[in-house]
């Protein structure tokens, strides 16, 4: 019979990246476990949402941008820390860890969130759920569609599409930089719909193989997520996405957590340069256009090397 020993044991069999049963203080967060020979997976998972919607025809005047957010996390921190953060915070204010954390919902204090309308146990959620964004170390890349610019321009582009090339380009030097871009990174992205989800796949296995402004092939695999799936990566996506959106249409509005997330941003300079350098390397505006302010991005990168595709 065999058992499990209690020390931590790095298997390198396929399939075991991780030991399951390690000390979380055995390992530091940053320091990379030992690499199996045969090893396929890079060290990162990144989950996708979205703010606003992609439609050209109808465009909302209160919010006409589309915001596509991936929030790319080192798995064993991940795991072993935001997860389990997530869990305890649905368990200190639900009793369970089946509710998902809802951007609309919070802010709107509907379903789940109708005890937010208490003000003082509003204040007290919202620091608590801050305090755990803050806490987690994520790399954050945005791109804001322009849809009134973008129409404007006459351009019949989805604007899902759009965003998603500009981001997927900075992903793949993300990863060249942390030497993980020969590995098969794993990009999770929440259901809409059966036709939208055929249509995105496409897109996203096109710029993959080379239709991107680089040419290059990107190691990164696709994976949709039903709606109602209860993953942690894909809800705290979900609470970035608008702060962004916030930022670029009311920039002198104040924005608590955009200011949290600028430290978040992939940058130039790396963690020596935090909160500075983000513009154009990990936060994009489509249509490009010169900037207005120190602060504010210039261009983005050109989406793919064919824009209008759809």
């Amino acid at each position: 019979m065999m058992f499990f020993d209690q020390r931590a044991r790095v298997m390198t069999s396929p399939g075991t990246q991780y030991a399951l049963f390690e000390s979380v203080e055995s390992i530091p967060v940053e320091q990379a476990a030992p690499e199996p020979t045969d090893r396929r997976f890079s060290d990162y998972i990144v989950y996708v949402d979205e703010s606003g919607d992609h439609s050209l025809k109808s465009i909302d005047q209160g919010y006409p941008v589309f915001v596509l957010a991936l929030c790319v996390f080192h798995k064993r921190h991940y795991a072993e820390k935001i997860v389990p953060a997530i869990e305890k915070l649905k368990f200190n204010y639900f009793g369970h860890d089946s509710v998902v954390l809802h951007e609309n919902e919070i802010r709107k204090q509907k379903g789940d969130f109708a005890f937010l309308s208490h003000r003082p146990t509003r204040d007290e959620f919202m620091d608590s759920l801050s305090s755990v964004m803050d806490a987690s170390n994520f790399i954050l890349i945005a791109c804001i569609v322009d849809k009134e610019r973008l129409n404007r321009g006459g351009a019949s582009t989805n604007p899902y599409h759009i965003a998603l090339g500009v981001c997927l380009e900075a992903l793949g030097k993300f990863l060249i930089e942390k030497q993980q871009d020969h590995l098969k990174t794993h990009v999770l992205v929440e259901c809409r719909g059966k036709k939208e989800d055929a249509e995105l796949e496409l897109e996203f296995r096109r710029i993959c193989d080379g239709d991107n402004s680089g040419s290059g092939s990107l190691s990164f695999d696709v994976v949709f997520a039903d709606k109602k799936t209860n993953l942690a990566g894909l809800q705290l996506a979900d609470l970035v996405a608008r702060p962004v959106g916030i930022n670029y249409l009311r920039p002198q509005q104040d924005n608590k957590a955009f200011e949290m997330l600028k430290k978040k941003f992939f940058c130039d300079g790396g963690r020596n340069n935090v909160g500075c350098g983000y513009e154009n390397v990990g936060l994009m505006i489509y249509p490009p256009r010169k900037a207005k302010g120190p602060d504010e991005p210039t261009e983005a990168i050109a989406p793919t090397g064919n824009p209008q595709s759809t």
